[in-house]
This record gives structure tokens, C-alpha cells and sequence, in this order.
């Protein structure tokens, strides 16, 4: 669908098909008929440091305003907020701040993904900035998936203990699942990415729990942990858009999630009988490098976004794209030999 994208990050769609989508650097994009725009309907000042994870990060849109997650140089640092903006033709205008403060570290784990819920909130997802402790603070902006109304009041913690969530998806039912990356060497500890069934008020484990097993951790009892529902193992998934993909009409929905550092589209069937269970996995998409987010469009085709150009991938020609994947037969299978880019 579009090439020679800068480090993609999210996408959203409009009633009437557009795409819009961000790029780290700052630039909200738009693609409309199939054919990406020349022009960004905006450019911000955000922070994006090279082999970090900050910028312009997550996108929702609910018309007529687009919400956007971005990170800024504050008086303490490294700082995300969430803001909205009108849409004015092909053009962003009149920012309206909803949500500031939020701790963004030096470098990594600044979460960034925006999800309206069936409910009406926008919820966001929130790292702990690598500063493990500010994740088992049930009252800290950090490490948290967040939500507020639209217009920005009403701001409530709804999960906490997380270390770096970066996607967020709601089924047909309204359940919430979120993306969370496990330690690379935090605490001593490697890997055990999870995907979740987030409950509202549960605990997710980090850092008291991490990489399955009580760790020693100095600043008190914490609840057990909730979950995962999915987790890496000793492998490295590096998980983060996902989105619930109903094939055909009489289909149950199945939970497609993009890996960064396992290049992977990986599509979980969960049990039809318990929300907070797999009953199996397989990968339906490789051979394109990292993939930073999936979403289904309104056309039962699935959108992906590479990730390439982010400075940890290895960019091939036309780096970043935006891929389309559609069914090719009324099997409607997600094989990658059955699908079109």
C-alpha cells in the first residue's frame, strides 16, 4: 500500500477508509485511495534519539479529531503526552493536551499505543521508562495501561505492573488483551514476552514477577500476578500492535500480533469457551523484518506496518512499508502463500 515510509508506528482508520499513520521523526500520514499522500497532515517536535524508542508513537481516531501519543523534551526530561487534534481537510490543527506528565526515561520502554474501547474510553499504554519500580507503583503514570475520556477528564489506572505493553486489542465480546516485552537483561533476566487478558485493577507481574518465577525485589509485598495468557519462553517476541481479524462472517475472531525481534505476524486462537486462554498458535506472516503493527481494516484485510528503518532493523528496498494482506479464497486462510501484499 505505501513504501518509503520513516520508521512507521501506528495506524488508524477514518469512517471513510483513509489511513492515517505516524512516523517516529514526527509525521502524521495519509493514505487515501491507495495512494500515500506527499504532504504530512502534520509535523510535531518530538524527541527521537537514534537505538531509542521515543517519538511519535501511538494514533486513534475518532472523527472529527485524531489522538496522538508523542514524546517531548520536559522540564524533567524525557516526557509522553496524549493530545488531540482537529481534522481540518488533509491537515492536523488546534492541539488540546489530555494527558501530560507521563515519565518517558532516557531511552526505552515508553509503551505509546492508543486504543478507543468499546466503552467510549481511549485507553494507552504506558512503560515504565526502565525504571523498573515506577511499574509496581499503583498510582504512577508508568508502566500502566491508562484510561481517559475522550475530551481527556476522567483519567483512572486500569492495569498496572507493566514493564513495556505496546499493543492493545478489544474482541467482539469488549475483553481487552495487551502486548507486554518481557526483560532483555533487566534484572538479570531475559525474554518471556506476554499477551494478556487485561482485567481491570489486576497487577502484571513486573518487576516483582518477571520471567515467570518471584524475584528478589526490595520495596515491599506486591500482588500475585494476573496472567499471561501467552508468553515466549526462552525466545524473544518482541511483541507489540495486535488486532482481532475475523475472517468470514461465521468465523470466530483470532488475535494477530506483530513482533519486532521475532519478525512475525503470530495469529492465537483462543478458546471459545475462556477468554484468558490459547488454545493454539502458529505464524502467518514472515519474511518482511520487524512488524510494528497490525490493524484490521474495514475491508476484512489486515494492515501491517514494518518496522525496519527504526535504526535496529536491517532496511531492505522501500523500507518502511505499509502491507495490505487480503483473503485469496473463500477458505480465507492467512498462509502466507494464500495472501496478497
Amino acid at each position: 500500500m505505501a513504501q518509503g515510509l520513516e520508521a512507521p508506528w501506528a495506524l488508524a482508520f477514518t469512517n471513510d477508509g483513509t489511513i492515517w499513520l505516524t512516523e517516529r521523526p514526527g509525521r502524521v500520514r495519509i493514505i487515501r485511495g491507495g495512494h500515500l499522500l506527499d504532504a504530512p497532515a502534520l509535523t510535531l517536535n518530538v524527541v527521537t534519539q537514534s537505538g531509542c524508542e521515543d517519538g511519535l508513537l501511538g494514533i486513534a481516531v475518532k472523527e472529527p479529531y485524531v489522538y496522538l501519543y508523542y514524546t517531548y523534551r520536559g522540564s524533567a526530561g524525557n516526557t509522553n503526552r496524549v493530545s488531540r487534534f482537529t481534522i481540518q481537510g488533509d491537515l492536523l490543527a488546534s492541539e488540546q493536551i489530555l494527558l501530560d506528565g507521563i515519565p518517558g526515561g532516557s531511552c526505552y520502554h515508553f509503551g505509546g499505543r492508543l486504543k478507543f474501547g468499546p466503552d467510549g474510553w481511549l485507553y494507552l499504554t504506558t512503560g515504565e521508562g526502565y525504571v523498573a519500580a515506577r511499574a509496581a507503583d499503583p498510582s504512577g503514570l508508568s508502566g500502566k495501561i491508562l484510561r481517559i475520556h475522550e475530551d481527556g477528564s476522567g483519567r483512572e489506572v486500569f492495569a498496572w505492573g507493566f514493564r513495556n505493553p505496546q499493543g492493545l486489542a478489544f474482541d467482539f465480546l469488549g475483553h481487552l488483551y495487551a502486548s507486554n516485552n518481557g526483560p532483555t537483561g533487566d534484572l538479570g533476566l531475559c525474554c518471556h514476552d506476554e499477551v494478556d487478558l487485561v482485567q481491570q485493577g489486576a497487577f502484571y507481574g513486573w518487576p516483582a514477577w518477571a520471567a515467570g518465577t518471584k524475584t528478589s525485589y526490595p520495596q515491599g509485598s506486591l500482588p500475585s500476578r494476573s496472567g499471561p495468557m501467552a508468553e515466549s519462553g526462552n525466545a524473544v517476541w518482541a511483541p507489540s500492535g495486535m488486532t482481532f481479524y475475523t475472517p468470514a462472517t461465521n468465523e470466530r475472531p483470532t488475535l494477530l500480533v506483530a513482533e519486532l525481534k521475532g519478525q512475525a505476524l503470530r495469529r492465537f486462537i483462543i478458546d471459545a469457551a475462556n477468554p484468558g486462554r490459547v488454545s493454539s498458535q502458529e505464524v502467518v506472516l514472515q519474511g518482511q523484518g520487524r512488524l510494528r503493527d497490525a490493524v484490521a481494516g474495514p475491508d476484512r484485510c489486515v494492515y501491517v506496518l514494518t518496522n525496519n528503518r527504526d535504526t535496529r532493523g536491517t532496511p531492505r528496498a522501500g523500507d518502511d512499508h505499509l502491507l495490505k494482506l487480503c483473503p485469496a479464497s473463500q477458505a480465507l486462510s492467512l498462509n502466507p502463500q494464500q495472501t496478497q501484499s
